[in-house]
């Protein structure tokens, strides 16, 4: 990527789902001549469509958002329109760990005018460095992201943000049938059979799921114990769990020892 001038004026998306918020953060910032607002997101649904079709170079994001918070909004977009992000939150101890997350920086609420101008000139700095090539691939790949995301969510997950097409559908979480890892990709089966890849490793998608219902099955899956209408012997000590859907899944050797205690016990 070639080094941004200077002169170029800073464009700008602020996601917030308070208004109140929302506003005093854009004030501050249209007092800034180096800046441009580009947009204004009251959900993280939205900052992911405007931050894909508008193309900021930095997006401030909100961490406490409902539905999609602001780690989950940097996980969807897609990572050719990935812009440097700084986060927001009141919470302190949550702006540490999303600082973490190869955010440029963050900022608690209220923020402050001096600490705008410091979050922008790291901006600047970090758009003019060689290593900005580098702060825009996925975040989901970093294990970091991950366990702040982890550590951000209200409890289990109730909504698991998937991407079909250009849209994002919000699944909620007991129409998820099962959870399988091929390689790179982690894919989710609904109980209508429905089928998305989501960009997020299995063993921390696994930690927002509620233990009560999802079961890890073996290394690659994970299933809804509640759709297991069938478990079937297979040779060398192993199960195949078979679900309401027709879906049939096979348990590895040590989950099925746990297994056979879990769902066989009277």
């Amino acid at each position: 990527m070639a080094s941004r001038v200077m002169t170029s004026p800073l464009r700008v998306l602020v996601a917030d789902d308070e208004r109140p918020a929302r506003s005093f953060l854009t004030a501050l910032l249209r007092q800034r001549a180096e800046v441009t607002i580009v947009g204004e997101a009251a959900d993280g649904s939205s900052a992911v469509r405007m931050i894909e079709e508008l193309r900021p170079d930095v997006a401030f994001l909100d961490l406490q958002m409902p539905e999609l918070d602001g780690l989950e909004v940097v996980r969807l977009v897609k990572p050719t329109a990935m812009p440097l992000i700084v986060f927001v939150t009141a919470y302190d101890e949550y702006a540490v760990r999303a600082f973490e997350a190869n955010a440029v920086d963050y900022l608690l609420k209220p923020v402050e005018s001096a600490r705008l101008a410091a979050t922008l000139q790291r901006v600047q700095e970090r758009l003019e460095g060689d290593s900005v090539r580098n702060l825009r691939r996925p975040r989901a790949e970093s294990p970091v992201l991950t366990a702040a995301a982890a550590a951000v969510g209200p409890g289990y997950l109730r909504r698991l943000p998937v991407r079909h097409h250009d849209d994002i559908v919000l699944l909620p979480v007991e129409r998820i049938a099962a959870i399988e890892a091929d390689d790179e990709a982690v894919r989710v089966t609904t109980a209508a059979n429905e089928r998305f890849v989501v960009n997020v490793r299995l063993k921390d998608l696994e930690a927002r799921l509620d233990p009560a219902r999802f079961l890890r099955i073996s290394r690659s899956a994970i299933c809804n114990g509640e759709l297991i209408v069938r478990v079937s012997s297979l040779p060398g000590g192993m199960l195949q769990l078979t679900l309401a859907t027709g879906l049939r899944l096979t348990a590895s050797r040590i989950r099925s020892r746990e297994l056979r205690d879990l769902l066989l016990e009277l």
